[in-house]
């Protein structure tokens, strides 16, 4: 693992933490500085951070505080609350 992998997944996690905490502003940061970090060394970014973070607003989601989450046919749908939705499938 390299060294812009790492420094992402740290980043992940302290978005996680941030966003637990309360500090929507600092975890915004944090995915935005992981998103930069894949693009400038073109990596993917982690599922975990990837399914959880809004793709408009680069907020860190939580279901329940800050997305809804519902389940269709063969897909789950993330609806932030800035009104972006994401969908991925399930089996």
């Amino acid at each position: 693992m390299g060294i812009a992998e790492e420094r992402i997944e740290r980043l992940t996690e302290l978005a996680r933490e941030a966003a637990v905490a309360g500090d929507d502003e600092r975890a915004r940061e944090y995915v935005r500085l992981a998103r930069r970090i894949a693009e400038r060394n073109r990596l993917e970014l982690p599922r975990r951070l990837t399914r959880f973070s809004c793709d408009a607003c680069d907020a860190y989601l939580l279901p329940g505080r800050n997305a809804r989450v519902r389940t269709r046919d063969g897909h789950v749908t993330v609806t932030c609350d800035c009104g972006h939705q994401s969908r991925y499938p399930y089996r």
